[in-house]
């Protein structure tokens, strides 16, 4: 997964007290300002950006909480063609 993509969609919907770009891939966005209800926000644009659908057994705060966790669920939704 392109991670300036994700931290594309972190800038607009994830309400960090940084710049996604300013974080490291590892980096727990949670300690950056991502709230759960903006995680709801991250989901949604992730989803639509590409097309895919987070199930249920993924929606962890770990997850989300960083743009390599991310990219990796990412990766095996895309993959898995989810």
């Amino acid at each position: 997964m392109d991670k300036s993509d994700i931290r594309g969609v972190l800038d607009k919907y994830g309400k960090l007290t940084v710049a996604a770009g300013e974080v490291s891939d590892d980096t727990d966005l949670f300690t950056v300002g991502l709230t759960s209800h903006a995680t709801v926000n991250v989901m949604l644009g992730l989803e639509d950006l590409y097309d895919v659908e987070f199930p249920e057994e993924i929606l962890k705060k770990s997850t989300f909480s960083s743009v390599n966790s991310l990219a990796s669920a990412l990766s095996t939704l895309v993959a898995a063609g989810v």
